[in-house]
């Protein structure tokens, strides 16, 4: 049996869970450049869904999380380990700090180190597992809405 539970961040999450508003507006009809720091102390980082670990946490940097493009940056503890999920939409990640391993279904674990890019499909179920020592933060690209779907059971199976 499997059993799904579909997390959307929502205009409500995003209240906690967003770069600066100010910095993210239009300057004369233009979008506005952006550069952004992981460990930028101004940045409001919001909750994770509750089948994440605890202390993750997401910011949205740019885009509209409910439409088909945002981009985010996510934090799991150092030793934490991520539930298998999957997402509506494929993401586009960069490790920027800590050490992860991703296993997706029917593929060899994927060990990321800061500055290393991965790419995961939609829809396809997933697992992670942040080293011991400092945190995880993966910045991600969505090509859509920004969401995670917990996938319980099934086959985390390695290899194709």
């Amino acid at each position: 049996m499997r059993s799904l539970i579909l997390i959307s961040v929502t205009a409500a999450a995003l209240a906690t869970g967003q770069a600066r508003a100010q910095d993210t507006e239009p300057v004369n009809g233009q979008a506005r450049a952006l550069a952004w720091a992981h460990d930028d102390p101004s940045l409001e980082w919001g909750p994770c869904p509750e089948f994440l670990p605890e202390g993750c946490a997401l910011v949205v940097l740019h885009g509209d999380p409910d439409g088909s493009d945002a981009d985010i940056f996510f934090r799991v503890p150092g030793g934490a380990s991520i539930a298998r999920h999957r997402h509506t939409a494929a993401e586009r990640m960069t490790l920027v700090s800590g050490r992860l391993r991703i296993t997706y279904d029917g593929h060899d674990p994927i060990d990321l180190t800061p500055g290393m890019y991965a790419y995961g499909p939609a829809g396809l179920p997933h697992e992670g597992e942040c080293a011991p020592g400092p945190d995880c933060v993966l910045f991600i690209a969505f090509d859509g809405p920004v969401d995670a779907i917990e996938v319980e059971g099934g086959d985390a199976g390695h290899g194709p």
